[in-house]
């Protein structure tokens, strides 16, 4: 998973991107198959605007959220981003259990 952290009018700290790295871990327990992952911190006035876009085999997965704390923001997107990524994952595997598989679909011809 190639993590990329960029910030707009706004220093990424250590602790920031520490943080970043530990709550993107959550969504790799839930999903390994992530490809690449681009997180944009913004400051604009009092809102702290954080954006994610999820690269996934077949899919992008877009997310933000917007707090009067960066801390807050980051929790925000990582449970938004968390909640469409399992749902990504159940969608997915549904479509291969829905048929039954080989033996399945030769039952039914009998």
């Amino acid at each position: 998973m190639n993590l990329t952290i960029t910030g707009h009018h706004l220093e990424i700290t250590p602790a920031i991107r520490g943080y970043i790295e530990e709550k993107m871990g959550r969504i790799k327990r839930h999903f390994d198959q992530v490809i690449d992952v681009s997180v944009i911190l913004t400051v604009e006035k009092l809102k702290h605007k954080a954006e994610v876009n999820l690269h996934l085999r077949g899919k992008d997965i877009y997310v933000e959220a917007i707090e009067p704390d960066m801390y807050a923001s980051i929790d925000a997107l990582v449970d938004k981003l968390d909640r469409q990524v399992v749902k990504h994952k159940e969608k997915t595997g549904d479509v291969n259990r829905a048929s039954g598989g080989v033996k399945g679909q030769i039952a039914e011809v009998d």
